[in-house]
């Protein structure tokens, strides 16, 4: 799901919608157009997109023999990789180089907390549930609130059942599926100090990733542009040695090259 824009810079989104159904040659031609015209592309996968999308992308990549598509799958629910890709889209209007930009994906996942209230967890596989909780789902009128984002929660709903939230001022995007409640933007937001709540169509493959369509899905996250970037430019950027390119970490987004073991000096060998 492509979110509308946070601010004026932010840059439009490119949806490749289709990829699992559509012919290769149409595939092929739409990266092709996007590399052409961009230089380099950054391209954020669900892990709830269906296999045959996957598998269309590294197609594509290997058939193109091109080292300036990035392809990134964090580990997060639809609506947080939403935010996420804007975010990104956000940073693609500062002067950070493609292997930066698509670097700061990592990081910037560490900012954000992704979960939801799901009315069932019968059919949850993407966060631990216990016996107990399996069996109280089947309950009518229960509901769960879970933490998929950074580290799995789950809590069965009842007075004073809260999760365990950003430590840093964030605002918060919340989708509403089949599930009426207003603990999430009443007592869930409140008490994890949100800035600002906004509301957003719920992304289609949210009721896959979460097992049920009874929810309603949240994310907080940094929305101030100026913060990101300094995020991002306060760590420190390697050159991949492969293909050249600038990136954060030791890891190239493009290539996939990592960086190579620094050889022990003669001085810093051990004695003996």
């Amino acid at each position: 799901m492509a979110l509308p824009p946070q601010d004026d810079r932010t840059m439009p989104a490119a949806v490749l919608s289709g990829l699992d159904t559509e012919p290769l040659d149409r595939s092929l031609e739409v990266l092709q157009s996007l590399i052409d015209q961009h230089g380099h592309v950054i391209v954020v996968c669900s892990h709830a997109v269906p296999q045959q999308t996957q598998r269309r992308l590294h197609t594509v990549r290997s058939l193109l023999e091109s080292d300036r598509i990035a392809l990134f799958r964090p580990e997060l629910p639809p609506l947080g990789l939403a935010v996420l890709a804007r975010q990104l889209r956000q940073l693609a209007s500062c002067d950070l180089s493609p292997g930066v930009l698509a670097s700061a994906g990592r990081l910037l996942t560490h900012y954000i907390h992704a979960g939801a209230l799901l009315g069932s967890v019968a059919k949850l596989d993407r966060v631990p549930v216990g016996l107990k909780s399996h069996a109280k789902s089947w309950v009518p009128g229960s509901q769960f609130a879970v933490l998929a984002h950074p580290q799995p929660q789950l809590e069965r709903m009842g007075p004073g059942a809260t999760l365990a939230g950003p430590e840093f001022a964030t605002s918060m995007l919340v989708a509403r599926g089949q599930l009426q409640s207003d603990w999430v933007n009443d007592s869930l937001a409140k008490a994890w100090n949100v800035q600002g709540l906004r509301e957003s169509p719920l992304p289609a493959e949210s009721a896959q990733w979460w097992g049920t369509g009874r929810l309603i899905e949240f994310c907080t996250f940094l929305p101030d542009l100026s913060v990101l970037y300094q995020l991002v430019t306060s760590v420190r950027q390697n050159t991949c040695h492969w293909c050249g390119i600038d990136v954060i970490g030791d890891r190239c987004v493009f290539c996939s090259a990592t960086a190579p073991v620094s050889p022990v000096r003669e001085n810093q060998l051990p004695a003996g």
